[in-house]
């Protein structure tokens, strides 16, 4: 099973305009409500890959029913840890003749002491049955920079990582399998900026020597690194051919990871399915509804080059 937890998930509305204009009027041309945030995104993309999966999230408030209802609908298979604080709401803003993206994204909201336990007891639970556990996404205002570690020491399967900053490193030395942010996170996790791509390399391995044993970095369209201690791997994705929603195209990166490591594959070739499965996304309105044989193609078009 790939367990896919998270404690920020998000009821998002995605807006299409034929024309956005600041400070003005705009009307949508399409508007459409879905689960999202990197937990839900990440957890429905690992269940379209097929394959034994289950999502592990908070979930409270208005949105509640709405966000089971639709994973229903889906047959993704979920436990949710209910909240008095609503779950929260953020805008996908999709201009269509510029090809633009504006996200207005509201923070996760405080959980209770209860709710954080209840939700740590839960992912041990999971943890256990799992053979890939995939943790993402940001803390909610108010939980310890160590609630991450705290769920990775209970972890006996190989993990994915993808969120940034002190709680990252905080664990690195219970040995992740995958760590995963972009470029821009991180330079925030490392606290310098990362003007070229020996500074990249050089932040990579820094996590590797801490104890990570992969560390994968996407930065858009540009091509993503791979480094272990004494491996650096550049990966060049193919122009895209037609771009929707780049909403979740990281999350969907981590699932498919996480979904190879399952399959027992090797880095590279999991992280050209990653690549492929952020490439599948992108073509799409609603994030993360995967096609995995479009996936598996889109994999074989991915060029990797040993450094």
């Amino acid at each position: 099973m790939i367990l896919t937890a998270g404690l920020t998930p998000a009821w998002q509305q995605i807006l299409v305009f034929d024309g956005f204009r600041y400070g003005e009027v705009n009307r949508a041309a399409e508007a459409r409500w879905c689960a999202s945030g990197k937990v839900f995104n990440a957890g429905i993309a690992a269940h379209h890959l097929g394959g034994p999966s289950l999502t592990l999230a908070t979930v409270g408030g208005p949105p509640l029913e709405q966000i089971t209802r639709e994973f229903d609908g889906l047959g993704v298979p979920h436990r949710w840890i209910e909240t008095e604080a609503a779950t929260r709401v953020c805008t996908t803003i999709l201009d269509r003749p510029t090809r633009t993206m504006t996200e207005l994204v509201e923070n996760g909201r405080p959980l209770t002491w209860h709710e954080l336990d209840a939700f740590r007891r839960a992912y041990a639970e999971e943890a256990a049955r799992a053979d890939v556990a995939v943790l993402i996404g940001s803390l909610p205002e108010g939980t310890p920079e160590s609630f991450y570690r705290d769920l990775a020491e209970s972890t006996p399967c190989p993990m994915v990582l993808d969120f940034r900053g002190k709680g990252l490193l905080s664990l690195l030395d219970l040995k992740p399998l995958v760590v995963k942010p972009n470029r821009e996170e991180l330079a925030q996790t490392v606290g310098r900026p990362l003007e070229d791509d020996a500074e990249l390399r050089l932040a990579m391995q820094s996590l590797n020597r801490l104890g990570a044993q992969w560390v994968v970095i996407t930065q858009g369209s540009a091509p993503v690194w791979a480094t272990s201690q004494s491996e650096v791997y550049r990966f060049e994705p193919p122009p895209a051919e037609e771009i929707v929603n780049p909403i979740a195209c990281g999350d969907c990166m981590a699932a498919a990871i996480a979904w190879a490591v399952r399959e027992g594959r090797g880095i590279v070739d999991a992280v050209k399915l990653g690549i492929a499965a952020a490439g599948e996304n992108l073509k799409q309105l609603l994030p993360a509804r995967l096609e995995p044989q479009s996936v598996q193609h889109g994999a074989e078009d991915i060029r990797v080059e040993a450094m």
